[in-house]
C-alpha cells in the first residue's frame, strides 16, 4: 500500500468550527499504524465492497479506498460530511452516506450479496450495530470492528465464560480479537481500552433460522439469573416447572446445578435439539 499522507486534524476541525461530539462517541481513530493494521486485518481486495461505518474524517476510509473497488462509507453526523469530501476529494470509489446505519439496510445502500464492514463504531451502539449486521437479509461475509476491549472480550470469550453477546455472535461466526488499541491512539483519547475485532461469517448460521428465536429464548432465559443454576433461571425464563427444565438438561447431558456462563455454543445447541424432542 503507497504511504498515504496523514491528516491534520486539529487544522480540519479548526477550519469546520468542530469539536468531537460526546452523544455521539466520537472517538476518531487517528494513529497511522493502527489504521493500516486494521486495513491490514481487513484482507481487502480490488473486487470488494466495504461498507464502513462511521467514517468520521476519513482517516481510515482512506485506507480502504486505496485497496477496495468500492466503499460505501456511512457517516451519521451531518457536520463532517463537508470535511469529510475534503479529504475523500482523491479517492473516486468512495461513496459517502450521511445517515444512521440503524436505520439504513444493505439493499438501501446497494452493497450486492458480497461485501466487508470495517468501522470504527460508537461503543455505546456496539451489540445494536453488530445484531443489525447479523441479521440484514444480505449479510457481510466478514466484519472488522474497533469496539470498547472488554466487549471485544466477550464477543470472543468461551465456554466458562460466555454472555449473550458472545453467543449472538457466534451462531454466525468465528470472531478473533486481532489488535489492542491504545487510548492515545484516537482523539480525543476515551477513557477505556479498544480492539480491533474480526468475525468471519459462515455461509448459514449454526442455528437454522426458523429456530433463533426458540434459542435465543433458552438463552436469555439461563442468563435472566446469571448466578442462579440453570435449573432455577431456565425455570424462571421459561416459565416452565423446575422438574420440566431437569429432564430437558438431563437429556441433553448437562447438570442442571451449572450456570448458564459455563455453556458452550454447542452444548446450548444440544438443549435446543432436545428441546425440539421433548
Amino acid at each position: 500500500m503507497p504511504a498515504i499522507p496523514p491528516i491534520n486534524i486539529s487544522a480540519v476541525m479548526q477550519k469546520y468550527g468542530l469539536k468531537p461530539e460526546k452523544a455521539l462517541g466520537q472517538n476518531f481513530l487517528v494513529d497511522e499504524k493502527a489504521l493500516a493494521r486494521i486495513a491490514e486485518v481487513a484482507d481487502v481486495s480490488s473486487e470488494d465492497t466495504v461498507l464502513e461505518i462511521g467514517a468520521g474524517l476519513g482517516h481510515l476510509t482512506r485506507y480502504l479506498a486505496e485497496e477496495a473497488k468500492r466503499v460505501v462509507a456511512v457517516e451519521v453526523d451531518e457536520r463532517l460530511i463537508p470535511p469529510l469530501r475534503e479529504v475523500l476529494t482523491s479517492w473516486e470509489n468512495v461513496n459517502i452516506v450521511q445517515g444512521d446505519i440503524l436505520n439504513l439496510s444493505p439493499q438501501e445502500l446497494d452493497l450486492g450479496d458480497d461485501y466487508i464492514v470495517v468501522g470504527n463504531i460508537p461503543y455505546y451502539i456496539t451489540s445494536a450495530i453488530i445484531r443489525h449486521l447479523l441479521e440484514a437479509k444480505t449479510k457481510p461475509h466478514r466484519l472488522i470492528l474497533t469496539v470498547q476491549y472488554e466487549v471485544a472480550q466477550r464477543i470472543c470469550a468461551v465456554s466458562g465464560d460466555m454472555s449473550v453477546l458472545a453467543l449472538s455472535v457466534q451462531i454466525y461466526g468465528e470472531p478473533y480479537l486481532t489488535s489492542r488499541i491504545p487510548t492515545g491512539a484516537f482523539h480525543p483519547p476515551p477513557k477505556v481500552e479498544s480492539a480491533s475485532i474480526r468475525i468471519d461469517l459462515y455461509p448459514s448460521p449454526i442455528v437454522s433460522p426458523e429456530k433463533l428465536d426458540l434459542f435465543f429464548r433458552l438463552v436469555k432465559a439461563g442468563f435472566q439469573h446469571r448466578r442462579k443454576t440453570l435449573r432455577n433461571s431456565v425455570s424462571a425464563g421459561m416459565g416452565w416447572e423446575k422438574d420440566r427444565t431437569e429432564a430437558l438438561l438431563e437429556a441433553s447431558g448437562i447438570d442442571s446445578r451449572r450456570r448458564a456462563q459455563t455453556l458452550s455454543l454447542p452444548e446450548w445447541i444440544g438443549v435446543l435439539k432436545q428441546y425440539d424432542k421433548m
